[in-house]
């Protein structure tokens, strides 16, 4: 118990001394997680919408593709990833491998998925007459899609949830592309795992408590928003 009351205590200290390495492993957590969330949106969403409305001959076996992504384990990834990206790899003269953007990339891998999934559902859970009325009242394509997204906004919200969760407590894909490099690529979920391997637990546990209270603030964020669209 010492020893964890140790670590809340040192969380506590480096919270509001702003211990600069501290704010710089959290600020390029938060940042290369949000990068990669906003891309696995832009992805997930109008993918997840394809493959929730549409009505096509392979529509089932991108729909089994997709929720067989939302359990991709982050190492097989983390591995993928590595191997396109190596010096001698198909896109190794990119140079990206150890790189912000190479854990950006292997995020986008992870998360997406679960987005483009949660869209389907959130989509396929709405009154398929919602449709019918919205094409009997004149209704585009483009305007249809926008009213259904209105109407599920509340799961919606809840993918993008789930796929900032994703990312931001990932670290075997991270650490494999990214390398753990101090003041280059060295997230908190790595730096947790580096301490934790020194045997150095009340700075491990001080990192963990940041990474929760980090998770928390944003979720925090979102929840707020979704909550206050389930009240309109």
């Amino acid at each position: 118990m010492d020893l964890i009351w140790e670590g809340i205590s040192q969380a506590i200290e480096l919270l509001f001394s702003l211990d600069p390495r501290v704010m710089e492993i959290t600020i390029l957590s938060l940042k290369l997680s949000g990068i990669a969330t906003l891309i696995s949106l832009l992805i997930g969403l109008p993918l997840g919408t394809i493959l929730g409305l549409g009505l096509f001959r392979t529509r089932r076996f991108w729909l089994s593709m997709v929720n067989t992504g939302m359990a991709l384990p982050p190492v097989v990834v983390g591995l993928a990833v590595s191997i396109f990206l190596w010096r001698n790899g198909p896109l190794g003269d990119l140079g990206l491998i150890y790189t912000p953007a190479a854990i950006v990339i292997a995020q986008v891998i992870i998360a997406a998925p679960v987005v483009t999934g949660l869209t389907v559902a959130s989509l396929q859970q709405l009154d398929p007459r919602l449709r019918l009325q919205l094409y009997g009242l004149g209704a585009s394509r483009t305007q249809m899609v926008w009213v259904l997204w209105r109407e599920a906004r509340l799961p919606l919200l809840a993918a993008l949830m789930a796929g900032f969760g994703a990312v931001i407590s990932e670290v075997g894909a991270v650490m494999m592309v990214g390398g753990n490099l101090l003041g280059h690529t060295r997230v908190l979920t790595t730096a947790i795992v580096l301490e934790t391997s020194k045997g150095e637990f009340a700075p491990a546990i001080a990192l963990s408590v940041i990474l929760l209270l980090l998770a928390f603030a944003v979720n925090l964020v979102l929840t707020w928003i979704q909550q206050r669209s389930a009240e309109h």
